[in-house]
């Protein structure tokens, strides 16, 4: 392998073989990292904006007062070191498929990897089995939390593993619902454009749902690129259902 791509890590998994490299990158003369899962890329570290904002728009609709937070997805890790940097956030617990992931954080392969902390939990389980299941939290069976962050599909309609499907639908939102403490929060990264038939199942389930447009620089194409957050939100009692730019509301 050149100088200028060099393999990190390589695993066989069941969901197929999973690559962790770095190269650099001639355009921006930066060491990109990359994820790649088959022929699929995942992530890359040239592209965080909306992983970081995913954590930040989330927490930013929550009151200040010590906050437990889920994050379905590891990944490079932005999404929850971000979520971290909120001194609110008591909790935080990653739930990652893959145990190459978490290793790679362990180990400290990646550059924001996850640091080791009594605020952070790291489990290795399938986060849409535990949503149809007894919950996030292997250790306290129907936990409910302020914040659930997802960020392992490309979008609710292109999917890594067909299984997902069911969490995108009135019966996944519902399921998340459930999960959330009165006034929590679901977020949910995408790459597609918003959809205006998934906010519709967000909208049936919680009391607010809406979309944000996120923007940022893609030097490789020399564009602004976008990527889209939906949040969701679950009203305190009393609380009258708000509403944001491209959102719904019941």
């Amino acid at each position: 392998m050149s100088r200028r791509l060099e393999e990190l890590d390589w695993s066989d998994t069941p969901m197929g073989e999973l690559t962790l490299r770095r190269r650099r990158d001639p355009v921006v003369d930066v060491d990109v990292f990359e994820v790649k899962l088959g022929e699929d890329f995942l992530m890359s570290s040239l592209f965080t904006a909306a992983e970081i904002a995913l954590s930040r728009l989330a927490l930013a609709q929550l009151d200040d007062e010590p906050l437990d937070v889920v994050v379905g997805g590891l990944g490079l890790g932005y999404t929850a070191t971000a979520a971290l940097e909120d001194s609110r956030v008591r909790s935080l617990l990653v739930v990652e498929r893959l145990a190459p992931v978490i290793d790679w954080h362990e180990r400290g392969l990646i550059p924001a990897a996850v640091p080791p902390s009594s605020r952070v939990r790291l489990v290795n389980d399938d986060f849409f089995a535990m949503a149809a299941g007894n919950g996030f939290d292997p250790g306290e069976p129907q936990r409910r939390f302020h914040a659930i962050l997802l960020d392992v599909d490309h979008s609710p309609r292109h999917l890594l593993n067909p299984a997902h499907a069911w969490l995108y639908t009135d019966e996944g939102a519902d399921r998340l619902h459930s999960r959330l403490v009165p006034g929590g929060v679901f977020a949910l990264w995408s790459n597609d454009p918003p959809d205006a038939s998934y906010l519709q199942s967000l909208q049936e389930s919680f009391d607010s749902a809406w979309w944000e447009i996120i923007e940022f620089d893609n030097p490789l194409q020399s564009r602004t690129a976008t990527n889209t957050i939906y949040l969701a939100h679950v009203a305190s009692a009393g609380e009258r259902p708000f509403s944001r730019k491209g959102s719904a509301t019941r």
